[in-house]
């Protein structure tokens, strides 16, 4: 590994410097952060595309499985077989089938176990309290009705089973409650109603579920992992931005159009959706890339890590804007940073292929030198020449550099622990900054 160039405070060495910096592009040791296109309104309008596509695929499906659940309806020789309970089946399939197949299995399992559950309960509340007879009828249903719905709300609350069973336990406290009631009726049948309105739902189960699997399926776990990997190389560009705006005057900055904020805050607000993808992923079985028991839980640390930066990268962008002039420590703050842009991208790629990079720790390494090259680009005696606004303006700027050096770091470790945990394929990489 090269040693790293240390950023001087004279003019003289600014100028050795500069030469330096000169000689180590010829040579292709330093990656320009200007040597990468960025076409943010092509990428946004075909991701746009993609996902109009799989809406209208999305669409078509729900369709396909209606018309299927539907025949157990309209055709006579079913309708004999189901009888009314045939609107039971065309109910699961609206309700369970979702926009991800992970999302389509959880709640078709939540539903199913919910309603195993609560109408074995139900029936066997039914039965017994119809044995019971006379006044014992309605306190017995009464009672469990109010404890069984009183445990089933509490049990809501516990953030385990919130996370990933919510819906079945809401199926449960309905189908126990339906069930029970309508047994106190003298007479009713509940054994056979419960058989025919399992067995309706089960059909229409086993329906969305073979549709939203074999048709055209959309994984959770896919979009979870381009999710991740985009915002990388979003982050990237973001940087690359914000370092290029450091040679700027305050009015071509102030004619800048400001893209980073509507970057960063779609990062910021990316939690919500990372943990519903994960809860997602979890149920899908093995396919592609994914096998059982994946670690989602390490891409939503790496959402958390990444969510950090961009917070970062917003406030480094305040404090280039409050600059009032371009100036020699700028620009080599911006020369320091083209090795955050392109470790970003190193290891947005190192997932997008799923590959392990060998030089993990050499990466580490030159981030700590990248670190401490920036605790010296400022001094005493250079920051005497600028008034006190400008003297904070600068100090923060390299502060926040190394805040991110700090956080890109972090950021490396995650993706190595998720490539040892993951077992991604072996790969060969050169690291140059």
């Amino acid at each position: 590994m090269e040693s790293s160039h240390v950023v001087s405070i004279t003019n003289i060495e600014e100028e050795e410097n500069n030469n330096n910096i000169t000689q180590m592009k010829k040579n292709k040791t330093i990656v320009p952060i200007t040597s990468y296109p960025r076409d943010n309104k092509n990428n946004n309008k075909q991701k746009k595309s993609e996902q109009d596509i799989k809406k209208l695929i999305h669409s078509t499906k729900v369709g396909i499985s209606l018309v299927l659940v539907s025949l157990l309806y309209i055709l006579n020789p079913l309708f004999d077989q189901v009888g009314e309970n045939a609107m039971w089946a065309i109910m699961t399939v609206v309700v369970i089938f979702e926009f991800n197949a992970g999302a389509t299995l959880g709640k078709g399992f939540n539903r199913g176990i919910g309603t195993i559950v609560g109408g074995g309960l139900g029936c066997s509340s039914a039965v017994l309290a119809q044995k019971i007879g006379g006044v014992g009828n309605s306190i017995f249903i009464g009672s469990s009705v109010y404890i069984l719905g009183s445990c089933a709300t509490y049990f809501r609350f516990v953030p385990r089973i919130k996370k990933r069973y919510d819906y079945g336990v809401v199926v449960f406290m309905l189908t126990f409650n339906l069930v029970v009631v309508s047994g106190a009726r003298p007479g009713f049948k509940v054994w056979e109603i419960a058989r025919e309105r399992l067995l309706n739902i089960l059909m229409g189960f086993i329906v969305a579920i073979c549709v939203s699997l074999f048709v055209f399926p959309t994984w959770a776990s896919d979009e979870l992992h381009d999710s991740i990997v985009e915002r990388f190389h979003d982050l990237a560009n973001t940087i690359q931005g914000c370092l290029e705006e450091c040679s700027k005057s305050v009015k071509e900055k102030e004619n800048q159009p400001d893209t980073s904020f509507t970057v960063c805050k779609s990062v910021l607000n990316s939690k919500s959706k990372d943990e519903s993808l994960a809860n997602f992923a979890k149920w899908e079985p093995w396919h592609g890339k994914f096998g059982f028991s994946y670690p989602w839980e390490k891409y939503l640390k790496i959402g958390e890590v990444l969510r950090e930066l961009a917070a970062l990268i917003l406030a480094l962008q305040c404090c280039i804007h409050s600059s009032k002039k371009p100036t020699a420590s700028l620009k080599q703050c911006e020369t320091i940073g083209s090795k955050v842009v392109w470790t970003l991208r190193e290891v947005g790629d190192s997932m997008k292929q799923m590959r392990k990079c060998e030089e993990r720790d050499n990466i580490i390494t030159k981030l700590k030198t990248t670190r401490e090259e920036l605790s010296l680009v400022i001094s005493t005696s250079m920051i005497e020449e600028f008034e006190n606004d400008e003297r904070l303006a600068i100090a923060s700027l390299v502060f926040l550099l190394m805040e991110v050096v700090e956080k890109v770091g972090e950021l490396v470790l995650e993706v190595g622990e998720l490539q040892d945990v993951a077992g991604f394929r072996t790969r060969v990489t050169s690291v140059s900054t």
